[in-house]
């Protein structure tokens, strides 16, 4: 039976961890708001984006469907996961939903280039016979993402005009909300057709209809790079929110559990306490009526 002085260790270590896990919830939970923010922030320059597509294909629009189908012959996917740990489930989530994902599309192994976002995230795949032709780390903080996301861009840009790979997916989780996500897949390349019909029935929010005098083609392909980069920009921050937010998770469920431990301890504690002063009362009792035989009457 452990000694008051090693139940006592373990309650301090107990409660240090408590300690800890404390500090990485209100870390998760301003991080999550910190992301959540992020892809708020997107909303408005998207919407600029859109209404420069408006302006140009009511200008053109037999130019909608001059965009190509992509091959089905190789596909570029971007896997987003974490760098670091005790974020639960989320890296074998998104794991098992890129690996159905691809597998779905019908490419071959050989004709996949994989960008993983996260070390963990690379590593799984890997270990699963997918290999990673490029890694990046997972920003830090929110003023990370747009570097991050331009180097991300740069790459798949290599990857379309020198490789070939005309056809690029995003696999990551979306955040719902709370502690909720969910893994889904984003269609970055090609832009899709529908998307840029939508702009020609859409009725412009103001009495005025805007002019331009640059190149045509240099206008689009700069407001598609701008939605690509949105697009990107918004996977980092929905899948560092749902970081976050299953990290959220399992801080609250070690907590739970280290409560439960905390109270076992010290249900244990006050038992061995008592016992002790049962065993030193009885000690001087014994002791007292020794001496009391001893004494002459």
């Amino acid at each position: 039976m452990p000694n008051l002085e090693d139940i006592k260790g373990k309650i301090k270590t107990a409660e240090d961890l408590q300690s800890v896990v404390k500090t990485m919830k209100a870390l998760a939970a301003v991080s999550i708001r910190q992301y959540e923010q992020a892809v708020q922030s997107l909303e408005e320059y998207h919407r600029t984006v859109e209404l420069g597509f408006q302006i140009l294909l009511k200008n053109r629009p037999e130019a909608v469907p001059l965009v190509r189908e992509p091959s089905h012959d190789t596909l570029g996917a971007v896997v987003f996961g974490s760098d670091q740990g005790m974020c639960g489930q989320l890296n074998e989530q998104i794991l098992t939903h890129a690996l159905v994902t691809m597998d779905g599309l019908g490419v071959d192994l050989s004709k996949r280039s994989v960008l993983a976002v996260g070390l963990r995230i690379a590593g799984r795949l890997e270990d699963e016979g997918q290999p990673v032709k490029k890694y990046f780390s997972v920003p830090s903080s929110a003023p990370g993402i747009v570097p991050q996301a331009y180097e991300v861009l740069i790459e798949l840009e290599k990857w379309h005009a020198k490789q070939g790979v005309q056809r690029i997916i995003l696999l990551y989780c979306q955040y719902l909300g709370g502690a909720s996500y969910l893994p889904t897949t984003a269609y970055l390349i090609p832009v899709e057709e529908w998307w840029l019909k939508s702009f020609q029935d859409r009725k412009w929010p103001h009495h005025v209809l805007p002019t331009f005098t640059m190149d045509w083609d240099l206008l689009f392909r700069r407001l598609v790079r701008q939605h690509l980069f949105v697009s990107l920009h918004r996977a980092f921050a929905e899948s560092l929110a749902s970081e976050h937010a299953s990290r959220l998770t399992s801080m609250q469920g070690a907590e739970k559990n280290i409560e439960e431990r905390l109270g076992e301890l010290w249900a244990s504690f006050h038992r061995q306490r008592q016992m002790s002063i049962t065993e030193e009362l009885l000690d001087i009792v014994s002791g007292f009526t020794a001496l009391s035989e001893e004494e002459p009457h």
